[in-house]
């Protein structure tokens, strides 16, 4: 046993799923959910397992009224209801529903990707508008207020406002294969992962090309803390912090806190504070505190590498899983 595994041991609950963990979070009144590639969904304390796809969960997010809404590559959207039910709110074909998404506040929305279009949809399914892309959408995000939806895309990315389905200006452009999409907490910025091993990102409203690169692999996750000061990003050995404060990043050498004896696969910020939770492809989970710079052991090596990794809404746990099908939870509120 490693002393790396402390904290999993002391405050965590784990289980072997038996599958590739494809995703994890947590619903509005703090359901955990584990995503599988066998399409199942587990939920709860007891991982109670719900069929929700034909083939692998692709995308998870919280729906509005409590639950799980789901994606899969039987070309379908899924409710899974905290009681265990599950139904499907929408078929679109044979086409990959790879991209889901959730607005919970005033005037709840749901999104999914599917091929070239966004679809908007109401909390009970209801198909609102569809956003067409040049390309594939190969990721989603609303802003903090819901007023508005991100899509990364081939040579760009695509900002819409959700109310009427018209894009907001300027136009964001920039040669390549973006893969991910993640916006400013305050609408400052837009960013997007890129198939090269950087990130590319347009002021707002403005437009101006900020270019983030070095990575000695593809920065596959990324995500601003809680003030939007920080860009946490994966893609090397420890978490790469791009500072959005003085003017940076643009000039700005990043911050790295929490090497690591591998890559960084995935990081998730803390919704309260700043801190940022990185797994890496040893199967290791760290937290990183920002303004101190601390590091903090959750899990050690030997599992798998971390594929997800979610905190709860108000950051008292922390959710992760491996490619081998080990899933936990750590409690930080225990005393």
């Amino acid at each position: 046993m490693s002393d790396l595994d402390e904290l999993l041991n002391k405050r965590g609950r784990s289980a072997q799923l038996g599958a590739y963990v494809t995703a994890v979070a947590f619903d509005t009144k703090g359901l955990p959910g584990f995503a599988l590639g066998d399409g199942t969904l587990r939920l709860g304390k007891a991982h109670e397992s719900i069929a929700v796809h034909d083939g692998a969960v692709l995308g998870l997010a919280a729906h509005p009224e409590g639950g799980f809404i789901t994606g899969g590559d039987d070309g379908r959207l899924m409710r899974a209801k905290p009681d265990g039910g599950a139904q499907q709110m929408q078929k679109f074909g044979s086409k990959w529903v790879e991209h889901v998404a959730a607005f919970s506040g005033k005037g709840p929305l749901l999104a999914a990707a599917v091929g070239k279009n966004l679809f908007l949809l109401s909390p009970a399914g209801e198909v609102l508008k569809t956003l067409e892309h040049p390309s594939t959408v190969t990721g989603i995000a609303f802003d903090t207020k819901g007023k508005r939806v991100a899509a990364s895309h081939y040579n760009g990315a695509s900002l819409w406002f959700t109310a009427s389905g018209s894009p907001v200006a300027p136009k964001l452009e920039w040669k390549g294969s973006h893969t991910g999409v993640v916006l400013h907490p305050g609408s400052e910025a837009l960013v997007t992962t890129m198939q090269e091993n950087a990130l590319h990102g347009w002021t707002l409203p403005g437009g101006k090309h900020m270019r983030m690169s070095g990575y000695p692999s593809k920065p596959e996750s990324f995500g601003f803390t809680k003030s939007g000061r920080w860009l946490a990003t994966a893609g090397a050995e420890s978490i790469v912090l791009w500072p959005f404060f003085g003017g940076g990043p643009m000039g700005k050498p990043p911050t790295e806190l929490g090497m690591g004896d591998g890559v960084v696969k995935r990081v998730a910020c803390h919704p309260q504070h700043e801190v940022v939770a990185a797994g890496f492809d040893t199967g290791m989970v760290l937290v990183a505190d920002v303004a101190r710079e601390r590091v903090l052991p959750v899990c050690g090596p030997g599992r798998g590498s971390v594929s997800v990794l979610a905190w709860n809404a108000d950051g008292g746990q922390l959710a992760f899983g491996t490619d081998q099908g080990f899933a936990a939870i750590v409690d930080f509120t225990q005393s």
